[in-house]
């Protein structure tokens, strides 16, 4: 499957908007991305592209139950 257009850049911009601090989980991203109207399919859909953005170094996924994220360069 294809990464849609503009994801990332979604996520990332309305987490750093909101001033999210610290690793989330998919789910609680989704959440809050849900509550500044941005729409995606589900908290999978998150971790894929958060998942794929992580191998050019732009996210870190901190492996646990569950997988958490966290932007490496520090904004979140």
């Amino acid at each position: 499957m294809r990464m849609r257009r503009g994801e990332f850049e979604r996520i990332r911009s309305v987490l750093e908007e909101t001033e999210h601090e610290g690793p989330m989980t998919a789910r609680e991203i989704l959440a809050v991305l849900e509550e500044h109207g941005e729409e995606f399919e589900s908290a999978h859909r998150v971790a894929t592209v958060l998942g794929r953005h992580a191998r050019t170094g732009d996210v870190e996924v901190i492996r646990g139950q569950p997988y958490r994220y966290r932007f490496v360069d520090g904004n979140n």
